[in-house]
């Protein structure tokens, strides 16, 4: 099996539309998340959503470009662009059939769903638009990416809701490691603060309901925790394989080493309690990897602030590490930027590279009240340092999908 490195990373996020910038807030625990402003929300139980405010995409499409392509899509080229930047790949000097794009997204585009079939019902099915279903469809993020980078190798996209991102770079692992691609464009993208989105998630009973105080909705862990903050956003990754990322000099800024995925075959929406197959994942990527459970570790928590992934992930990390549990710094970033849903897998990611290159755990803001049964280290409210050697991302999503990256300082 070859050897997996990151060489290149990319975000666009609610609280920040650039790796160095999307850090520097998590470190300040800046919160993003805020009043709904893209539809009017009064009559939605949840009026709260963690929007990316500052992103313009006229800076990199065109007017008529900006029209046919769908905000989810406009997201990932964004962030695919920081990505292969910071990696250096001169995508002119590489065999375009050696680099591949896999991008997960959970919904795809609830807008153009919402806006072509009000077009239908007040217009007639003649005035839809040709690029109706081009622009809604999940996989047009990986198809626009490669497009516009002239990426040729394998290209598809993964669909399993909060875990999207995640298995998109897992599956991506797996194919440099079997030898299929030199490098791998790869993460998740999502953009369905939607009225269908935010009404859809209001009907499950998932979303919080602290409009008055929007910053301190999202409270992983917490015992007032009332519900997920829906956001938006992206998260893009350049894996590359190792001797080729050495032979032309690349920087490395960690070593993708366990990939572990799972089912919990229990309910649609509602985890196992137990963790029992969360806690497998975990396993699997530990195992592949050859890490002990009483290495130094941070664990980067799916951590979605809904009662149930709360307290089973907190099971399962029981489950895994045992006593050392306890010892162990973890973290939930969605109590500042909220959930980003299908990006979610990708951003965390990210995020858990930045810890290990910094050895600075990022907090989990908002955490005020403990729960008796969420009783482990969540890094509370302010980074600390830490000497880790390995960090562990936990993307947990609808359908009972787990999936655990594990990646190590890269030596």
């Amino acid at each position: 099996m070859k050897r997996v490195v990151i060489t290149g990373r990319g975000v666009v996020s609610p609280i920040g539309m650039s790796t160095v910038l999307f850090w520097d807030s998590l470190l300040e625990g800046k919160s993003g998340i805020g009043d709904i402003t893209r539809f009017d929300a009064t009559k939605f139980d949840s009026k709260i959503a963690g929007e990316v405010s500052d992103f313009d995409p006229l800076t990199f499409l065109s007017t008529k470009d900006c029209r046919r392509t769908p905000r989810f899509v406009q997201f990932a080229l964004k962030a695919s662009d920081e990505a292969i930047k910071e990696s250096g790949l001169d995508l002119e000097k590489i065999d375009p059939y050696q680099v591949g794009v896999i991008i997960g997204s959970g919904i795809g585009s609830l807008e153009t769903v919402e806006k072509e079939y009000h077009t239908l019902m007040t217009r007639g099915p003649r005035k839809l638009s040709p690029f109706m279903i081009p622009m809604l469809i999940t996989n047009e993020a990986a198809g626009h990416v490669a497009i516009r980078f002239g990426l040729k190798g394998i290209n598809f996209c993964t669909v399993t809701a909060c875990a999207s991102g995640a298995h998109a770079i897992g599956e991506s692992y797996r194919s440099i490691q079997q030898g299929k691609a030199k490098a791998m464009l790869c993460g998740g993208t999502e953009a369905c603060v939607t009225m269908l989105g935010v009404g859809g998630f209001c009907a499950l009973k998932a979303l919080s309901k602290r409009n008055d105080d929007p910053q301190h909705a999202s409270r992983p862990f917490d015992a007032d925790r009332d519900g997920f903050v829906i956001a938006e956003g992206a998260g893009m990754i350049v894996l590359e394989e190792y001797k080729h990322a050495k032979e032309r000099g690349a920087h490395i800024y960690g070593e993708l080493s366990g990939y572990g995925g799972t089912c919990d075959a229990y309910h649609i929406t509602a985890p196992d309690p137990k963790g029992d197959a969360a806690s497998r994942a975990i396993i699997s990527a530990l195992k592949e990897a050859s890490v002990g459970i009483d290495e130094k570790i941070y664990v980067n928590a799916h951590g979605t602030s809904t009662q149930l992934n709360d307290r089973m992930e907190t099971q399962a990390i029981k489950n895994v590490f045992g006593p050392h549990a306890k010892d162990i710094p973890i973290s939930s970033i969605k109590s500042m930027t909220g959930h980003t849903l299908g990006a979610a897998g990708a951003i965390e990611f990210i995020t858990c590279c930045l810890a290990l290159k910094n050895k600075v755990i990022p907090p989990t803001t908002n955490y005020e009240k403990p729960d008796p049964e969420c009783d482990l280290d969540y890094t509370p409210n302010q980074p600390k340092e830490a000497n880790v050697r390995v960090a562990i991302s936990n993307s947990l999503g609808f359908g009972g999908h787990n999936a655990t990256l594990l990646i190590k300082e890269f030596k």
